[in-house]
């Protein structure tokens, strides 16, 4: 054997699920497709500028052991704390409004600005605060029913009744059971259900209304350099521990011998084989197409991933220099001065109402965007000293939601992108396009050209420990699959969505039971 495991994705979950194997005396081996690793949590050059592939704002990962438990620090990881972590503001909803880390802080903030508001997010914090801190608390290991069962008695159901019930309903029937007006609802979605891409009366999805809620149990913090010092980190964890990375390595086999997996095959013709290969990055492009000779007790999963639907990417991303940090007329400035904060730090994030959420979702499937879009805006070198531009100014980041693969006319005609700055400017003090220097558009076709995702599509794990308890895909919230030696790790499983990092260290605690080693030497 040429190792004795295999990481398909050097993403950051796959640099945690390997790091951990390596530090646990495994030989470990990751491939990587692209010249680089990290996948969407890099940072790269471009515009003038180091930006970040996508967001730059981390809270979920830092509600796990990781970065301790790795030493991540002894490799140039170190966080910028966010606070208030994020601004809200609505097309048409008045004054725009600060989340704090502290509840009290919002709620004083928002006391100033909706004070209609401050008993429905008082309400709402004292039941979405707990059960956010039971989800970050179940995500870190792998959701079997005895575990769960074990945690909440331990818990004595602190946040249960609220995870069970919200489970059940669409984040529309939650988020309108605390708050009245847009100025919440729609930045409350924002923040949540819109991010899997689904609209606000989607069944299910009303654990979305918890990312609010999140942000007072974890807080925000940024790598210091950018997003793609986590993945620099953990990619030099790994080394260390005697890990090694083979990038512009792209597989096209996993090889199975009998019951088991035997190795990859990459698109060279190289084989190279393993007692144990995971699989971090889209389970479907594993099991349909890279699957060979899997074993009958495979062949439900393979039919099963075969027949699932194909979904098409959503999200869209501009990266800019600019001259200076647009101010927002939403803003009160005595409001940030009697603060002490400067609006620009955090991300802003700007919505409409649920309705126009309905509709935006509606015309996504159309292959159009919305008038009025869902962004969130930040300027990660306003915190980030590191990130100012060599030529000066700021970087910019501009995400926009409900963005669709399929764009009516395509992307390489239209205005779409350049539409979504002038909206922007509409919602700022005049000059800000003026001061626009270089600029580029991560569409959904762009991700999938440049980050080998399917039709431009991130796949997440978008349920919540309710539903990774009672799932039937297995794979996805157990991390293993019925061909002996195959595991599963990425977004796409328990707990996915953004950069957690939670997946990769659950499916190696999963590989090293398997191979009866402890989680570290």
């Amino acid at each position: 054997m040429d190792h004795q495991a295999i990481v398909i994705g050097g993403g950051h979950n796959g640099l945690v699920c390997a790091a951990y194997l390596a530090r646990a005396g495994i030989d470990t081996l990751v491939v990587e497709a692209r010249d680089s690793v990290g996948g969407c949590a890099s940072t790269v050059d471009a515009v003038g500028a180091r930006v970040n592939i996508c967001n730059c704002d981390h809270i979920t990962f830092r509600s796990t052991p990781i970065a301790d438990e790795l030493a991540l620090a002894d490799h140039g990881l170190r966080y910028l704390g966010v606070d208030p972590a994020q601004w809200q503001q609505a097309y048409d909803g008045g004054p725009a409004w600060p989340v704090f880390t502290d509840v009290d802080r919002t709620l004083d903030a928002l006391a100033r600005t909706h004070p209609h508001e401050v008993d429905g997010y008082r309400a709402y914090a004292r039941q979405a605060v707990p059960a956010a801190r039971l989800v970050l608390d179940l995500a870190n290991e792998a959701p079997t029913p005895g575990s769960v069962l074990r945690r909440l008695a331990g818990l004595r159901g602190i946040g249960a009744a609220t995870v069970a019930r919200w489970s059940r309903a669409s984040a529309a029937e939650v988020l309108q059971s605390f708050f009245r007006t847009d100025a919440l609802l729609g930045p409350a979605f924002a923040s949540g259900p819109a991010v899997w891409g689904l609209p606000p009366s989607w069944p299910g999805t009303g654990l979305g209304a918890l990312a609010l809620a999140l942000k007072h149990v974890a807080g925000v913090g940024r790598p210091a350099g950018g997003s793609g010092a986590l993945p620099v980190a953990l990619l030099g964890a790994f080394e260390a521990a005697g890990g090694e990375v083979r990038t512009s390595a792209r597989v096209t086999t996993i090889e199975c011998e009998g019951e088991r997996v035997r190795g990859v095959r990459l698109a060279d013709g190289t084989v190279l084989e393993a007692p144990t290969v995971v699989v971090a990055c889209d389970p479907r492009l594993a099991f349909v197409e890279w699957l060979r000779r899997p074993p009958a007790a495979a062949e439900g999963l393979v039919a099963r991933w075969r027949d699932a639907p194909v979904h098409e990417g959503y999200e869209s991303k501009i990266d800019a220099v600019v001259a200076a940090a647009p101010r927002y007329r939403a803003v009160d400035p005595a409001l940030a001065d009697t603060l002490g904060v400067d609006p620009t730090e955090a991300t802003m994030v700007v919505a409409p109402g649920l309705g126009a959420f309905e509709r935006a979702h509606v015309l996504l499937g159309q292959g159009r965007v919305a008038e009025r879009p869902m962004l969130l805006v930040n300027l990660p070198s306003v915190r980030d000293p590191a990130l100012v531009p060599p030529a000066g100014g700021h970087v910019f980041s501009l995400e926009v939601l409900y963005t669709p693969y399929s764009l009516e006319g395509g992307w390489a005609s239209g205005g779409e992108p350049r539409r979504w700055l002038e909206v922007l400017a509409s919602l700022v003090e005049p000059g800000f396009l003026d001061g626009l220097g270089a600029w580029r558009t991560m569409t959904p076709e762009a991700y999938e050209g440049e980050f080998f995702l399917p039709r431009g599509h991130a796949t997440s794990f978008a349920g919540g420990p309710v539903a990774a308890l009672t799932g039937r895909q297995r794979e996805l919230t157990r991390y293993e699959t019925p061909v002996e030696g195959l595991f599963l790790t990425g977004a796409a499983t328990f707990p996915g969505a953004g950069v957690w990092g939670a997946p990769g260290r659950n499916a190696a605690r999963v590989v090293l039971r398997s191979l009866d080693r402890p989680l570290g030497r």
